[in-house]
């Protein structure tokens, strides 16, 4: 089976994602900004921005504040010139930890983020130390009580997804980065609503963690999550349910 780490059902399910509307749209706008100055201030020219304005809208973000964000990004009105930069580095027990940041200070962001690693049982790496073990791919969860087994497969390998896992109340859909649209809108267009939609990186292994090395990378994720200038963390960390902290 391909597919996420548990830990991304795990969170997904104990609603443990970030829930701060405020800090949500602070950072799809950032990503739409981005993807804007990049490939353009046309969605359907631009695969980025297109995903990008999805997972915008999925939080309910007016269209208003999509179409400013779009022109900040093409330069149409000011607005922040932010940086790309990806981190690596490890948790509590060797977990393989990449950080994509959007940043105005590259400065403020390695550091704030080295701190976050040390405080937590983890250490910053060179460029290029835990990258390896990931693939980008797109991933879809898919409530089992929304969509069965066979009618999923169907759509998903017609429109050119790679496979479909078994994660317990959910199906995990996987597709390349390119085909991640067309996945997506097979689904929806069949009334099947996904619970969760991303391009994502998607570890080669998993490790696994138990007590309180699980709770310190647990910790180490939401101090990362909590920094302004993070806009995703992706790790290998694997974990039982019940290990969750309350």
């Amino acid at each position: 089976m391909s597919g996420h780490s548990k830990w991304a059902t795990i969170k997904h399910k104990k609603g443990a994602l970030d829930a701060k509307r405020g800090k949500i749209f602070t950072r799809l706008i950032k990503e739409i900004m981005v993807a804007a100055k990049a490939g353009g201030g046309d969605p359907d020219g631009n695969p980025r921005l297109r995903t990008a304005i999805a997972a915008a809208k999925a939080e309910n973000m007016p269209n208003d504040n999509i179409a400013r964000a779009v022109k900040r990004g093409t330069g149409e009105i000011e607005g922040a010139s932010y940086e790309e930069i990806v981190y690596e580095g490890y948790g509590p027990g060797g977990v393989a930890v990449i950080v994509d940041v959007l940043t105005d200070n590259r400065n403020r962001a390695v550091s704030e983020i080295r701190h976050a690693f040390s405080k937590h049982g983890g250490n910053l790496g060179e460029s290029g130390s835990v990258s390896f073990m990931f693939s980008k791919k797109g991933v879809l969860l898919v409530a089992k009580a929304a969509a069965g087994e066979e009618k999923l497969t169907e759509l998903v390998l017609e429109a050119g997804g790679e496979d479909i896992a078994d994660q317990g109340e959910y199906w995990e859909v996987t597709t390349a980065p390119s085909d991640f649209n067309a996945v997506k809108e097979a689904i929806t267009g069949a009334g099947i609503t996904p619970e969760s939609a991303e391009v994502t990186m998607v570890p080669s292994t998993y490790t696994k963690l138990e007590g309180s090395q699980a709770a310190a990378m647990v910790r180490l994720i939401d101090a990362i999550e909590d920094l302004d200038d993070a806009q995703n963390v992706y790790t290998n960390f694997d974990m039982d349910e019940e290990s969750v902290p309350a």
